[in-house]
This record gives C-alpha cells, structure tokens and sequence, in this order.
C-alpha cells in the first residue's frame, strides 16, 4: 500500500527571496517496505548493468581443422577428423563460457516507486536552485566550485554530489568531469545508485518539476 506526500523545497537564490517548491510523491506506507522496495530496484538495476565478457571457442569457431589429419584406417593410430577436436591443443573448449548479458525484470511502477521512496529520504540533504548557470564561455572546473561554494555546498573527495539537471550541456559536462566524486545526469536519468551514492543532491527547479510528472 502506498501514500502520498508533500515534499517541500527551499529554493537556493542569490537574492533574500525566500522561495519554495512542492512536489508531491508516492511512497511505501512504512519504513521496511520502503527498504524493500529500494532493495529491489537497486538489484534490479545492478543485474542490468552486468556483462559476462569471459567467452571460449568451439571447435567449429577455432580457425583451422577443416583438413582430415590422416586416413581413417590403416595408420594404427586412433581416427582423427580434425586438429581442432576438443581432445587435441589447440583445439576447441567443451562447455566453456561464453560472453552473456544479465538481464532482470522489474515493473515500472515498483521503479517509480523506489525513487520516490528516496527522494523522499533523501530530502534533507537536497538543494534546489532556478538554474545552472556556470559564469563562463568556456569550460571551468575552478568555476564550477565556486558556483558549488556560493550555493553552501563544499566540495570534497570524501563527499559524494549528485547533480540533476533538466538538459546537459557541453560546458556544463566539461566542468565537471574533472571532479569524480561529483555526478551530473539529466533527471529523465535518475536512478537508484546514483540516488543511494548521494551525499548531497542539487536539483535545479525544472527538472524537480519533471521529476514531479513521473512521481504521481
């Protein structure tokens, strides 16, 4: 079972305007079920995500062996029709592994559902800003600190900071990927692992608005 809530943010401006946004979210009605449910789309996600890369050959993808060794009587050796039989080196691997992608099922809602219930979590450690707007023509990482610094967040290699945008841009993108601890997605993007390896989340007030559509 599920209830609605009411999220209210301070919207960070550079001006003494007190201003707020409201979303409102549908979460899991107690504190297990919300692990639960977290739980599950972070397997979910981590499952998706996996690749088998390890792969062997057969011995019909081995190059060679299309020749018969000898003839098949008369040598006294054992019949052979192939250098490249399982048996032989250099020949193909019986039941070796192969390359595989892992896939997981998991229902849109229930995944909806397990954003919602973090966000909601996650509330205290939220920023929300009008917008981002790096003061510059060309990319800076200096400056996309000091944007950072101006908005009351500090930057840390321990501190791990989720930023939620509505579109990426280049100047945006090449700011901050100098800075590894510092993640820059579209909200359309937003998923659990990100959300769970957030310290502090800085969401500007368009994409909390589109965040807000796929909530209900």
């Amino acid at each position: 079972m599920t209830i609605i809530k009411t999220i209210i943010y301070d919207i960070a401006n550079n001006d003494n305007i007190a201003t707020s946004a409201t979303i409102q979210v549908s979460i899991s009605e107690s504190q297990e079920k919300q692990m639960y449910c977290i739980h599950r789309a972070l397997k979910n996600q981590l499952t998706n995500g996996r690749i088998r890369n390890a792969s062997t050959k057969t011995r019909s993808e081995v190059r060679g062996g299309g020749k018969k060794p000898w003839k098949q009587k008369g040598t006294g050796r054992a019949r052979a029709g192939s250098i490249r039989s399982p048996l032989w080196k250099g020949g193909g691997i019986i039941f070796g592994p192969k390359q595989k992608r892992y896939k997981s099922k998991l229902n849109k809602k229930e995944k909806e559902l397990a954003l919602n219930n973090l966000l909601y979590n996650k509330q205290p450690n939220t920023k929300v800003i009008n917008n981002l707007i790096i003061p510059c023509n060309k990319p800076k990482t200096k400056k996309a600190v000091e944007l950072l610094h101006n908005l009351g967040i500090q930057v840390h290699k321990d501190r791990n900071i989720l930023i939620v945008v509505e579109k990426k841009t280049k100047l945006m993108y090449m700011s901050f990927r100098n800075l590894p601890n510092i993640e820059l997605i579209e909200a359309k993007h937003l998923n659990i692992i990100s959300l769970l390896r957030a310290e502090v989340i800085l969401i500007t007030k368009h994409s909390l608005n589109i965040i807000n559509q796929k909530s209900i």
